[in-house]
């Protein structure tokens, strides 16, 4: 939906994709509520957006700790009773060097953030969305996918920052398809997407060292998983740029989803 009242929830939006995506969405009606980890960064963000059209307000959390995924999901409670739009963006790339962290909960860091972060995040605001149906959830998630081995979740063994990062994205996608098989989409959608390759990002220069496509491409189409009239009540999909494709096909599969979606309840202490 657009319009005054739309209200639209952006995690990691201080950098990349996430600030480009408030800057578009900030010139127009409606409220913004943008998430960040660092406050002088959100001040700065608030600055920049002073004379938007939307009412601006931001949130400050670490997503690599549960508590403060649970606490992000009540600052967003105090300030609003609805969400029109959830977009999952904040997340770790490979880093530099494939040096194994830990969240502070003892967790694999991309994990955490990439997947078990947007997993608690949807959960514990799905009654926000549902008071703003039609609603719409979006995981900005990756082309770079790789299977997930259940029983090495946290990859104690062979790790390198580029499987943890892509069995993340994988994790995230598989846990988007399951959420969407329990939620009426009329009410809210739930779609993942790989918005564009290789953006000029902090995370794709530490992770990668070059660029190939604009971060214009990748906010336009993200705007689309948020507001194209024609995906009202599509859901369960994934796309890459601004066409539905297929992801890989672990994240099909319904014993591995649910199996995934067992331990990820788990792991953040969320329930649908």
């Amino acid at each position: 939906m657009s319009g005054p009242d739309r209200t639209v929830l952006i995690t990691g939006a201080t950098g990349g994709l996430g600030h480009g995506l408030a800057r578009a969405l900030s010139g127009e009606p409606g409220r913004l509520i943008l998430h960040g980890r660092n406050p002088d960064r959100l001040a700065d963000l608030r600055s920049e957006l002073a004379g938007a059209t939307a009412t601006v307000e931001t949130v400050t959390a670490d997503l690599s700790e549960q508590a403060q995924v649970h606490a992000l999901a009540t600052q967003v409670a105090d300030l609003t009773d609805h969400l029109h739009v959830l977009v999952n963006n904040a997340g770790v790339g490979p880093g530099r060097g494939d040096r194994r962290e830990l969240s502070p909960d003892g967790v694999e860091l991309r994990l955490a953030v990439n997947h078990l972060a947007p997993f608690a995040l949807s959960l514990l605001l799905l009654p926000l969305l549902r008071r703003g149906a039609p609603a719409r959830i979006v995981n900005v998630a990756s082309a770079a996918q790789q299977e997930v081995e259940l029983e090495d979740l946290h990859l104690r063994h062979g790790y390198s920052g580029s499987r943890a990062y892509a069995q993340s994205k994988l994790a995230m996608v598989a846990a988007g398809f399951e959420l969407a098989e329990h939620l009426d989409p009329a009410e809210v959608t739930v779609n993942s997407l790989h918005p564009a390759t290789l953006m000029p990002t902090a995370m794709v220069h530490e992770g990668w060292g070059h660029t190939i496509d604009e971060l214009s491409t990748g906010i336009a189409a993200t705007r689309r998983l948020i507001d194209a009239p024609e995906l009202a009540g599509v859901s369960g999909r994934y796309f890459s740029g601004t066409r539905e494709a297929r992801a890989l096909p672990q994240a099909q599969d319904p014993r591995f989803r649910r199996r995934l979606w067992e331990i990820s309840s788990e792991l953040t202490g969320t329930r649908l």
